[in-house]
This record gives C-alpha cells, sequence and structure tokens, in this order.
C-alpha cells in the first residue's frame, strides 16, 4: 500500500537535473509536484522523511538487463531480478529479448513474457524486441506493440534460438527499422575476426582476451555504422568494451549518423590485470580489458561520448560459470559469459567515479537520465523533475559495505565484485512514491514505447 497519499522529501543533497543541492520534494499520487527550498515545504497534512544528508537521486534506468524468464527462470527471473534491481536503486529495466525461450523476435513471444512477468515485478519493465534471420515481417508488429527497439548480434549470441545476423540481413533489418522509426540496438563483435584469432582453453583469463580482440569491435561497429549510412537507421552500440571504437563513432556522428553507444559498470570499475586465473565470474562477451583501455572509456564517458552506463546484467547458474569454488574447471573458454551485476552498479561505478574527481550528478546523468533519454522515458523517467513518477533513491555515497554475493537479490549468488568494498549504499527505493519492500508485494507496471502523435509508418 502507499505510504502516504502525500510526502515531503527531504534531503540536503538532492540531485537535480541542474545540479545537486538542499531541498524539499513533495510527492503527490505517485508523482512530483513541486520542489521547494530544503525546510520550506510545511509538514501539514504531509508525511515528512528528513533524509539529513543522505543523497536523494532519481531511480536508475536500466536499459541492457536478461531476466531470462520465462524458459531459463532458473538462470534468473522477473522476481529475482526486479527485487535485486531495487535494491540497487533501480527503478526501470528494460529486457532483453534473448536468453528467455521463446524469445522476443514474435509477437507471441512477447505476450508470453508479458503474461509471465505480470504481478512479478518489484520495478517497472519494459522489453525490447529482437531482430534475427527471418522475422523481418515480426518487426512492425512488435513495434506497434511497444516494445522500445530491436535487438541484433553480429556475431554468434550464444543461444541457439537467437541467431546473429549476416551483411544482408543486417541491411535487411536496419532498412525495416528506419521505416518504422525504431531504435537498433547491435551486439558489435565481428565473426571473422574472432575466428581468426587465437582460441587457448584454460583458467588464464590472457587467453580468453586474445580470444576476443578489440578488432572484432571495431570491425563490426564499422560495418554496422555504414549499413547505418545507408539506410538511415537510428543505431546504438551495446555494451562497448573497446575505446578503440570511439573515432569510429564521433566520424560517423559528424557524419550525421544517428548512432549513441552505452559502456557498463564492469568496463569501467574492473580491469584485465586483476583477473585471477579461473575467475570465470568475470567472463563477458565483448570481454574486460586492460587498465589504459578503462581510463580510455572513462575520459570518453566524462567527455559526454556515452550516453548511457547499463548493467547488462546477464547471470546464469553456478555451474555454467564453472567456478572453481563450486567444483568447476575455471575454463574461460568453457564458461557461460555474463557478468551479474543489477544490484551493484550504481556503487561500483560511484565507487570508481568518486576515486577519479567526478560527481554524483555525473553518475546520475549516466545511469538514470541518459538510459532513459536512450528509450524515450525522459519525460517521465531518469530526473528529480516536476510531473515526473516519484521513482527516487535515498543514497548515502560515503558509507562503504563489502560485498557477499549470497546476499544479493538475484537468484544466483555469482558476481565478480564478490569480496570487494565498495562505497555508496542504497538506504530506500521509492516507486512512484511508494517504497519498495523486498519482502512485500511487488507492484511495478509493464512500460511500453511512448508514442509519438506525429509517427506514420510508411
Amino acid at each position: 500500500m502507499p505510504i502516504s497519499e502525500t510526502e515531503v522529501i527531504r534531503s540536503r543533497r538532492v540531485v537535480l537535473p541542474d545540479g545537486e543541492r538542499p531541498a524539499d520534494v513533495l510527492v503527490r499520487a505517485g508523482k512530483i509536484e513541486r520542489i521547494a527550498p530544503h525546510g520550506t515545504l510545511p509538514a501539514d497534512g504531509h508525511r515528512v522523511t528528513d533524509l539529513g544528508g543522505t543523497a536523494l537521486l532519481p531511480g536508475l534506468v536500466d536499459t541492457h538487463v536478461h531476466v531470462n524468464e520465462p524458459g531459463r527462470t532458473e538462470w534468473e527471473g522477473f522476481a529475482t531480478a526486479t527485487r535485486a534491481a531495487a535494491a540497487g536503486g533501480v527503478t526501470t529495466i528494460v529486457d532483453m529479448p534473448l536468453n528467455s525461450v521463446p524469445p522476443t523476435t514474435t509477437l507471441a513471444g512477447l505476450e508470453a513474457k508479458r503474461k509471465t512477468a505480470e504481478g512479478q515485478a518489484w520495478v517497472d519493465l519494459g522489453f525490447w524486441g529482437g531482430a534475427v534471420p527471418d522475422n523481418l515481417a515480426d518487426l512492425e508488429p512488435l513495434h506497434r506493440a511497444g516494445v522500445f527497439g530491436f535487438k541484433s548480434f553480429l556475431a554468434p549470441s550464444g543461444v541457439d534460438e537467437f541467431p546473429h545476423l549476416e551483411a544482408a540481413g543486417l541491411e535487411a533489418a536496419l532498412a525495416e527499422q528506419a521505416r518504422l522509426g525504431a531504435l537498433a540496438i547491435i551486439h558489435a563483435e565481428d565473426p571473422a575476426v574472432l575466428a581468426a584469432a587465437p582460441q587457448q582453453p584454460g583458467v588464464h583469463y590472457r587467453d580468453f582476451l586474445a580470444s576476443r580482440p578489440a578488432g572484432a569491435e571495431t570491425a563490426a561497429v564499422a560495418r554496422l555504422l555504414d549499413a547505418a549510412r545507408r539506410t538511415g537507421a537510428r543505431v546504438h552500440v551495446l555494451h562497448v568494451s573497446s575505446a578503440a571504437v570511439l573515432p569510429l563513432l564521433r566520424r560517423a556522428r559528424a557524419d550525421g549518423v544517428e548512432v549513441t553507444a552505452e559502456t557498463c559498470p564492469h568496463y569501467l570499475t574492473l580491469a584485465a590485470e586483476l583477473i585471477p586465473d579461473g575467475g570465470t565470474a568475470f567472463k563477458c562477451c565483448p570481454p574486460i580489458r586492460d587498465e589504459a583501455n578503462r581510463d580510455a572509456l572513462w575520459e570518453a564517458l566524462a567527455a559526454g561520448e556515452f550516453t548511457a552506463v547499463v548493467s547488462d546484467h546477464s547471470p546464469s547458474t553456478p555451474d555454467l560459470k564453472l567456478l572453481p569454488e563450486h567444483g568447476g574447471s575455471g575454463d574461460f573458454a568453457a564458461a557461460w559469459g555474463g557478468i551479474a551485476s543489477l544490484q551493484l552498479g550504481l556503487p561500483a561505478v560511484w565507487t570508481e567515479a568518486r576515486r577519479r574527481g567526478r560527481t554524483l550528478a555525473e553518475v546520475v546523468g549516466w545511469m538514470s537520465a541518459g538510459p532513459a533519454r536512450l528509450v524515450g522515458l525522459d519525460g517521465r523517467k531518469g530526473a528529480v523533475a516536476v510531473g515526473h513518477d516519484a521513482d527516487l533513491v535515498a543514497f548515502d555515497p560515503d558509507a562503504d559495505f563489502a560485498v557477499h554475493a549470497a546476499e544479493l537479490h538475484h537468484r544466483n549468488p555469482v558476481t565478480p565484485y564478490a569480496g570487494r568494498t565498495l562505497t555508496g549504499a542504497v538506504r530506500t527505493t521509492w516507486l512512484r512514491g511508494r517504497v519498495v519492500d523486498p519482502g512485500g508485494e511487488p507492484f511495478g507496471i509493464q512500460l511500453t514505447r511512448p508514442s509519438n502523435p506525429s509517427e506514420e509508418i510508411q
């Protein structure tokens, strides 16, 4: 139930679109009704929550989450993923179209996912569609049903039911998405470059890293941008791990290509030099690269070259990760590639951002405002602003805590952050003005792509 029909939330550190300052935020019927100077809103008729020096942020928007349900619910599920999201200050997620069975590549697949998610979500959620070989005719029905765009792989995805697009298929899919006005989101690694790279199984991370070279990303991004130029499609490059793609993106933008890009907490906070032998919890594709590359990603982030920092939460069961501590071989080549970090993205990024002299307002821009803008939810989500949903987070930016995987809310206790000390703790999460209680009842709603009144599909 709502904690109160109206509430004043007061903090000396409210992160607003124009910067951080002391303020009172009046919430009524799930919306932010008024923002006033600190201490000026009367308590008459309102519940007052005074956070003191704990920061008040907008809820994060994570547009890259693999929930895996239905079909692979033992990996993750709507209940566990969204509970973890809320515990990490994430109030909106957009679910990826693969790793579930069926994938979200048809209208029937979307409806199966929506039906499964009903009544299970602790946060608001939307869905991506998938563009794969032979589903060109499915894109328009999915678009009309409100998916936020279409994901494609340029190299094998790792699951048979979601094959990758070859050159001709990519061209056709982008042309159709340009016609629809839909956003194309792309996993960009080149299969020919991957096939030519040395493939050395074993426990050494350096061997796995050599098998997924940065050249695979640059070749795939170059091919994608050429196709975007020809078709006029809007494209978004997912989970950029290599700073070598940045000059390609700059040139394309200068040429008028509508291209955006994201990176992820693990690329910003972890480094190849520190990954231990057998540390398959760190395996993801594209891979975590070296410290110099990480520094270059931070420079690009600070310069505004990334639209978003999102989790790419892609968990699996411990046996698929082949973790030595669970009796596995620690073989990077054979282990499932995916990082589980939905609950930890905010403190992980804040820990590193603060060390580098970046501000909490910048982190909010990268992890809340930017992703909301990417999917067209910026009129409703991603900011502490009048008229927006009262999706809010009380965040203590000075609190240190040790990560214990068993205490996380996602289904399987596997994360590369286990044992690390992070700074920044989520104290309370509000979704549309209501406190999210992981032990209570879920009340997240399903979102669709905001309609454009002028949109006319040709």
